[in-house]
């Protein structure tokens, strides 16, 4: 039986660049290759697997029924490639090369000076790229191997994800300046039964840990809850605009009410309702002693923040 001949690397390269930009001139320049050289590549590619991948004309270049099909396969092998030579470098020297940080909007304007400061100073080698997406995209991106860690709230009750705790935060009432519970330190949770509560968009978690709270204490599926802004900033500016409360992360307090006058806080009775926020990794991840590492260092660099450094 004739066996199908292996393609390179480099087939798989030039295919790849082929299907995502359906020009050789501009694949050719994307990936570094003269072009006599990439179309020479692509007809390698066909003829070791025994199928026709383009169709040229003199216009343009279009995939073949097969060709669509192997571009995605050609990807995932490519990505694969590149996944194994990050995990291998790390392994080599730990706190080089790239780590793509997944952060939720939630977390990243109060936490990132804190962990920039932290990589700048202690780990130089490292090229830390910081990506802010919501935690579902986060997830997404974890498992397909384009992100290679997660800061976000905990617990994600992921199979194949590993938690590492940094701390747990407490949520503060904000409030206009002449609200009721504005300055109070002994706010019962009961509170939020009747409040006119402003909340994020659907898609932030920080949403459903509002929600939870409130449910939790006592707040029906039909209590007065606006929601209309995207980020924590504008909700701020509703509050101080007189148009309903809002709960913050103790993290953001500082910031977000340094912006807007006509603002209170209001402190909840023990026990404060509250978040936690970890590093997750892909559980068996080649780097694992690396980010257990990398949390540790964050947890004492956030010691100096209003939060309580888990243990």
């Amino acid at each position: 039986m004739n066996r199908v001949k292996q393609p390179s690397l480099a087939q798989l390269r030039a295919f790849a660049a082929v299907a995502e930009h359906l020009h050789f001139r501009d694949a050719a320049a994307a990936i570094g290759m003269s072009q006599p050289a990439l179309s020479g590549a692509v007809s390698a590619l066909e003829e070791a697997l025994g199928v026709q991948l383009l169709e040229r004309t003199t216009r343009k270049v279009l995939l073949s029924p097969a060709g669509e099909r192997l571009a995605v396969r050609a990807k995932a092998v490519l990505d694969a490639v590149g996944l194994l030579m990050e995990e291998a470098e790390a392994v080599r020297a730990p706190f080089t090369g790239v780590l793509r940080l997944g952060v939720i909007p939630t977390v990243a304007p109060y936490l990132l000076p804190t962990v920039l400061k932290l990589v700048h100073e202690r780990y130089p080698e490292l090229d830390l790229q910081v990506h802010e997406e919501q935690t579902s995209s986060l997830l997404e991106g974890l498992s397909a191997g384009r992100l290679d860690l997660l800061l976000l709230a905990v617990p994600l009750g992921v199979p194949g994800v590993t938690e590492l705790p940094l701390f747990d935060e407490d949520f503060v009432l904000v409030t206009p300046e002449d609200h009721w519970l504005g300055g109070r330190h002994d706010i019962p949770r009961e509170a939020l039964r009747e409040l006119h509560l402003l909340l994020l968009d659907e898609g932030h978690c920080l949403r459903d840990q509002a929600l939870d709270i409130c449910r939790e204490a006592g707040r029906t599926e039909g209590g007065p809850v606006t929601t209309t802004a995207a980020g924590l900033a504008t909700l701020v500016q509703l509050v101080a605009g007189g148009l309903g409360v809002t709960l913050l992360p103790r993290t953001a307090v500082d910031v977000e009410t340094g912006r807007a006058g006509h603002l209170h806080t209001g402190w909840f009775a023990d026990p404060a309702p509250s978040r936690r926020i970890a590093l997750a990794m892909r559980s068996g991840s080649a780097r694992a002693d690396e980010f257990e590492q990398l949390a540790e260092a964050l947890r004492e660099a956030m010691g100096r923040l209003p939060v309580r450094v888990a243990g």
